[in-house]
């Protein structure tokens, strides 16, 4: 599992408000009391990732571009600055806006925000956040650049029409025949965790197609902003089928667990969100995750195959090296390891790797084509640097590469084609 969610169209643009414990970490120690309630959910929720512009921007204060299908969707100033922010908003203002998408004055948010998760969310949760971000946060004036998309995407009174078609109602409500853990699990993923928001697919309307382990398609990977979200479900391939809850967790924690980094968007969401989850909310994730139906299976994983030499094994073509071995000999090996088996807590393995084993190859050929960085975490390995190959490497080589490595060691996934490779670089820029 390399990824929970990306911060694309579809990923939050407001907090995850989960139900905890009247304590949090903040940078001054431990603190007591709502603030630090809210405080605690506006951090693993990821409010200011979302609302504030990369690179030393003005917390909460909005501004960042977020891509979608639709074109660029701007965050908004979430500070309580009465004129740009929200400091005008009354507690049932911001409750609409978290359970229907409707801000003051009846307009309409584009679901680059999540409130189809957030119909779940209580009350009470809200009134946390709500309370640290009126009085916890420092007021900004800044406004950021409105949203404008092309038409008709411009037209917002037309999601009335969305939300009544694909909006879900009604809070989450707990499984009577689940323990308490696994119900917080169920809440903290489906609701404000919204993971759904990135590794559920879309549907033709861009909604997500199940908010639940009891839809079919319901966290069974989806493409968001040129990163691929992964199989979420108990797939043996490319899911969590060969991951135990102690993994999942660990991961979320920190960013690393049975040989696996999380890299591109995952590694943001690890190192700004995930890794202060609470022990037990982050076992409760797990939990509930690891009780999820296999669904959409993708890839295997057989380390026992005998290596023999052919096509599906990726290094050779009759008695001849292919492209993909020279490659990856030459450009791999020295951090992945000729077995790629990687380096425990530095570099990650790729054989067995979910990532590796997915139909959708578009992470894998985005990381070698721009590189990549491991999240920097409070009890994590520490971060390392992925260089790209994108000035080093034709996209044959490229493509050769990746199908080696997803047809090696015991791995089986479908062949990536330059055709792929140029199609995203194509995107890319």
């Amino acid at each position: 599992m390399t990824m929970l969610r990306t911060r694309s169209w579809m990923a939050a643009l407001a907090a995850c408000i989960l139900t905890v414990p009247a304590w949090a970490l903040t940078d001054a120690g431990l603190v007591t009391g709502s603030l630090a309630r809210g405080e605690y959910l506006a951090r693993i929720g990821g409010c200011a990732s979302c609302h504030t512009m990369p690179r030393n921007g003005i917390p909460f204060a909005g501004g960042r571009p977020m891509s979608t299908p639709l074109g660029s969707i701007v965050s908004t100033n979430i500070t309580p600055d009465p004129v740009h922010g929200i400091g005008r908003y009354s507690f049932d203002d911001f409750r609409r806006v978290m359970h229907e998408g409707t801000a003051p004055g009846s307009k309409h948010l584009y679901p680059a925000m999540p409130y189809s998760a957030y119909t779940k969310a209580t009350d009470e949760d809200l009134r946390a956040l709500f309370d640290y971000l009126m009085r916890g946060v420092a007021p900004s004036d800044y406004a950021p650049p409105p949203t404008r998309l092309a038409f008709p995407f411009d037209q917002r009174w037309a999601l009335r029409f969305w939300k009544a078609a694909f909006l879900p109602s009604g809070r989450y409500v707990d499984k009577p025949d689940k323990d308490a853990e696994w119900n917080r699990g169920a809440y903290l993923v489906q609701s404000f965790g919204h993971c759904g928001s990135c590794h559920t697919p879309r549907g033709l309307a861009y909604q997500e197609r199940g908010q639940d382990e009891s839809a079919r398609h319901f966290l069974t990977g989806m493409v968001n902003d040129n990163w691929y979200a992964t199989n979420l479900t108990g797939a043996q391939g490319a899911g969590l089928g060969r991951s135990d809850a102690a993994s999942i967790a660990r991961f979320l924690r920190t960013g690393h667990a049975d040989g696996k980094t999380a890299f591109g968007s995952m590694a943001e969401e690890v190192e700004q969100s995930t890794q202060y989850l609470t022990e037990a909310d982050v076992r409760a994730i797990a939990k509930y995750l690891k009780t999820l139906p296999a669904r959409r299976a993708e890839g295997a994983y057989s380390p026992d195959r005998p290596a023999a030499p052919g096509p599906l094994q990726g290094d050779r073509t009759g008695d001849v090296e292919s492209v993909g071995a020279r490659v990856y000999r030459s450009f791999c090996a020295q951090c992945h390891q000729p077995d790629g088996n990687g380096i425990a807590g530095t570099f990650p393995r790729l054989a067995g790797n979910a990532s590796v084993l997915s139909d959708d190859a578009t992470s894998l050929i985005r990381l070698a084509v721009q590189g990549g960085r491991g999240p920097r975490t409070a009890t994590g390995p520490a971060p390392q640097m992925m260089p790209g190959f994108d000035n080093t490497l034709t996209d044959v080589q490229i493509a050769q590469v990746l199908t080696y490595v997803r047809q090696s060691w015991g791995n089986t996934a479908r062949p990536v084609t330059t055709n792929d490779v140029t199609k995203l670089k194509s995107k890319l820029k």
